[in-house]
């Protein structure tokens, strides 16, 4: 989606706060970085270390092989699992990502988080630090359990430490339409959460699979494929929202 706004000529920043680091990965950034979000949020500890000049050291530019002019990283590594263990006696814990962001936020349209998969002080962070935020649900029963239990949190985050996120909307993924069960899963979030629900679909794609071993976006790897062109529809209906 990132690449998308950059295609669109929208300055985006990508954050990666996901341990796992497959958005990272997903745009050609395999090894571990001598700095990453580790050392971007630990700067954040301190009033005034994390300037504007110091954490231009830490963003990334995307690499040759997957050159998108309009789209920078702060790449994530393994490394991060431990900053979840430092985080649990910190002051203001909750707020890493939020003073990040606030600090770099000017120079950018779009910025746009990875959070991890599991809910952690990570994704709180992330919740925390957002003005809005995308559920992908896997076309799957158990991941529409997962949605409630998200959307309790979420409440949880808007009651105590952002009333002002809001939720953009759910956004079905690996959708097989083949699938009996897959469709059941579609008419049912569309009809539990009507209007919140992303007519974009991501399809179960062959080239949505293969271009992260690439380091490479879908789009750079197969503008053609059926992922492309579903996140291309999915980054055209966020923008058309935005402008209202």
């Amino acid at each position: 989606m990132a690449a998308c706004f950059a295609i669109f000529e929208k300055k985006t920043l990508l954050i990666d706060i996901d341990p796992q680091a497959n958005a990272s990965q997903s745009i050609g950034i395999n090894d571990t970085q001598e700095e990453d979000i580790y050392e971007a949020l630990t700067l954040t500890e301190v009033p005034g270390e994390a300037t504007i000049e110091r954490l231009s050291q830490i963003i990334k530019p995307t690499n040759p092989e997957c050159r998108l002019e309009y789209l920078s990283i702060i790449p994530s590594s393994p490394g991060l699992a431990k900053l979840e263990m430092e985080l649990v006696n910190a002051m203001s814990r909750e707020r890493r990502l939020q003073r990040l962001i606030k600090t770099v936020e000017g120079n950018y349209e779009y910025i746009v988080i990875d959070a991890p998969p599991s809910l952690n002080l990570l994704t709180i962070n992330t919740l925390t630090a957002a003005d809005s935020v995308i559920i992908p649900v896997q076309c799957e029963y158990f991941a529409l359990r997962g949605v409630a239990e998200l959307l309790n949190t979420i409440k949880l985050v808007q009651n105590n430490l952002n009333p002002n996120l809001k939720i953009d909307g759910a956004l079905l993924t690996m959708c097989d339409t083949r699938n009996s069960l897959a469709k059941q899963v579609v008419d049912s979030l569309r009809k539990n959460f009507p209007g919140k629900v992303f007519n974009a679909i991501i399809p179960r794609n062959v080239k949505l699979a293969e271009a992260p071993s690439h380091g490479k976006p879908v789009l750079l790897y197969d503008i053609q494929s059926a992922g492309s062109q579903a996140y291309m529809s999915l980054a055209e209906e966020i923008l058309e929202t935005a402008n209202g």
